[in-house]
């Protein structure tokens, strides 16, 4: 297990906007930072970073937490691999503490093969550069292709061996287990035998955004017909290729620069369009776009620009990866490359500033591309120009937004030559058509999670935690609990001086939040039920008592209780900041001024809640034809005194 001190130190280097701006285009929004929800397909912006408390929180989804646990959620990391990725991000050594034998054999699957991974990458790249039929074989098929020594090493090119063994041989000799050299793909066993999958080939290692090897492409240099020109690895609990995206680790800074993502199929595309000077390239590495592919995109650019041969077979192929990005409300235009060429050779016979303007003259949106391919087609016959514009209709029903839909549908009718209403006609109708089958598709889900969703008991409805259920929905008493754990939480240390909040001789006190807070809770022997909101109490109220200390945010959130920690979130999360309104001569109230005044109100709620609580109890009690005596009688008069008292303190008719 990674040690404590080393935990520290990783939360404590770490910015959790460096972290996340790896992966979320951030802008500075008052004194926080907003980009689109990295777990969610929204178009506005609710995806907030505090960098002085340094938390996120992602209101679309509901996640929220801290730098490790974004990387739990964004990159499915543990938390050990979590707290490694930021180790190495920031040069920190990790110590361990003592493992146990079964600690050690319950190493995570996933980190097993990354680590395999990586060796295999380090040894592949070895061969390259430094045996003899490396340099002769693979590191002369590169420098044929145009490759300079310089995007080789940025892209981590290698070469396999041609020989049945040679990886896997130094892999077990390096203690790397076969059990996790088979299940990456990188070895093949049969009975006895021991196969190295990539054997005399040039290696193409596939990177996650975050740097990590996720598996392997290699290209046989041989001319045999029976093999395989590509072969990649096998899918496997890292590998997901209908997931990744070839050239995404290299690309995405100047994806976001650009705002724009070229879109190409194979590794050498991406690499020769790299070196040429166009950096925001990834590759779908042969297979059919996905939407897995295409949200990776949109975590940087809602622009993607598809890059083509001219293969007319391929290009008809594409529109289905057009409408894919059409229904992921993204942008998206098409090149088409002059016959003969694709990217790759088109990028190594023209020079960087003959490459950029042939992409910018020949963009073309998705609709005028497909409609000239449909016309092609179509002839001069009226039924299949008819058939044209029902295709084009339906790519345009796939749009999200109903504005950008209305101005493609008048484009379309200049383009063909149609009526507007015609079209618009036809919009409508299969706008309503798709409304209704994602109605029923929702209506088929819903029934099968009824079907099999348990029943809850009593105690696991209440033990849901408030970012399970919105906090709108909390009882009464659990708001009035919530309210004073967001005080604890955002103002527990700050001093205030609490005026009495009705006509009284005492004096004011100046105290700390959360010691005023605490003491009056203590001296009506006041506990919260929630089972969350006590917790936090609970832990505030030990700190304060035995060491005299007022607990920041931080405490909460380096806890392995992620409920405790999301529900902290929730709470500490900034509003949006006010406009700077003192340009315009408007003064608001100081920030914090009405903290005293609301903590004394949420307190008495907080008392006027319980007291209702206890009076209806009493009721009932006596509506099921318990005997009132004298004692019970005055003890509900009291209460009602008490009850209508704190009313009026805080200006209520009851």
């Amino acid at each position: 297990m990674i040690s404590q001190e080393t935990v520290d130190k990783i939360f404590d280097t770490a910015r959790i906007e460096e972290v996340i701006g790896d992966f979320v285009q951030l802008k500075k929004s008052g004194s926080s930072l907003k980009g689109l929800s990295p777990f969610t397909n929204e178009r506005t912006p609710s995806f907030m970073v505090s960098p002085a408390k340094q938390i996120f929180k992602d209101f679309s989804s509901g996640k929220g937490g801290t730098v490790v646990t974004f990387l739990m959620e964004h990159e499915h990391y543990t938390y050990p691999e979590a707290l490694r990725y930021l180790a190495k991000k920031y040069n920190i050594e990790v110590e361990e503490d003592q493992q146990t034998d079964e600690q050690k054999e319950s190493r995570n699957l996933r980190e097993s093969l990354f680590l395999v991974n990586e060796f295999a990458n380090d040894f592949f790249q070895k061969q390259l550069w430094h045996t003899q039929n490396g340099k002769q074989i693979g590191l002369s098929y590169f420098k044929e292709r145009g490759f300079t020594p310089q995007i080789i090493k940025d892209f981590q090119l290698g070469y396999s061996p041609d020989d049945f063994e040679a990886f896997t041989t130094k892999a077990l000799q390096e203690n790397y287990q076969l059990e996790f050299l088979e299940k990456s793909g990188l070895t093949q066993v049969k009975g006895s035998k021991k196969y190295d999958r990539f054997r005399g080939r040039v290696m193409f290692p596939i990177l996650s955004h975050t740097g990590r090897v996720l598996g392997f492409g290699g290209r046989t240099l041989q001319k045999e017909a029976k093999i395989a020109k590509y072969l990649n690895s096998p899918e496997s609990e890292i590998y997901h290729k209908s997931k990744i995206l070839y050239g995404i680790y290299q690309a995405k800074a100047e994806i976001g620069k650009a705002d724009e993502c070229f879109l190409v199929e194979g590794y050498t595309d991406v690499i020769s369009l790299h070196q040429a000077g166009v950096q925001n390239v990834v590759a779908s590495s042969g297979t059919a776009l996905t939407v897995d592919q295409i949200n990776l995109i949109k975590r940087y650019t809602r622009n993607i620009t598809l890059l083509y041969d001219g293969d007319p077979a391929g290009i008809k192929a594409s529109l289905r990866g057009i409408d894919l990005i059409l229904e992921q409300g993204m942008e998206v235009s098409v090149v088409l490359f002059p016959e003969g060429e694709d990217p790759d050779s088109y990028a190594r016979s023209v020079s960087t500033p003959e490459l950029k303007d042939y992409l910018q003259e020949e963009k073309t949106n998705f609709l005028r591309f497909k409609a000239r391919l449909l016309l092609e087609d179509a002839g001069d016959s009226p039924i299949e120009k008819s058939r044209a514009a029902r295709e084009m209709v339906k790519s345009i029903t796939l749009i999200p937004d109903a504005l950008e839909r209305d101005a493609y549908i008048q484009e379309t009718a200049a383009i063909l030559g149609l009526e507007e209403r015609v079209l618009f006609s036809e919009l409508g109708q299969m706008v309503t058509k798709k409304q209704e089958e994602e109605q029923r598709k929702i209506q088929r889900q819903r029934q099968r999670e009824e079907r099999n969703r348990p029943a809850l008991s009593v105690v696991e409805q209440e033990e849901k935690s408030p970012d399970e259920e919105d906090h709108i929905h909390l009882s009464p008493l659990h708001q009035q609990e919530r309210s004073l754990c967001w005080l604890l939480l955002n103002h527990g240390a700050k001093e205030f001086e609490f005026k009495a909040l009705h006509e009284s001789e005492e004096e004011p006190i100046e105290e700390p939040v959360a010691v005023y807070i605490l003491t009056e809770l203590a001296n009506d022997e006041l506990e919260f039920e929630h089972p969350i909101f006590k917790k936090i109490l609970e832990k505030f109220a030990y700190y304060y008592n035995e060491q005299s200390v007022i607990l920041q945010p931080e405490a909460f959130l380096r806890e392995g209780d992620k409920t405790l920690m999301h529900a902290v979130v929730d709470l500490i999360a900034d509003a949006p900041d006010l406009h700077k309104w003192e340009k315009k001569s408007i003064y608001p109230p100081a920030k914090d001024s009405f903290v005293p005044r609301y903590t004394q109100e949420s307190i008495l709620r907080l008392k006027e809640k319980k007291i209702t609580q206890i009076i209806h109890s009493m009721e009932g009690a006596l509506k099921q034809g318990q005997e009132p005596d004298e004692d019970t009688l005055k003890t509900l008069m009291d209460l009602n005194k008490l009850r209508v008292e704190i009313n009026h303190t805080l200006n209520r008719v009851v």
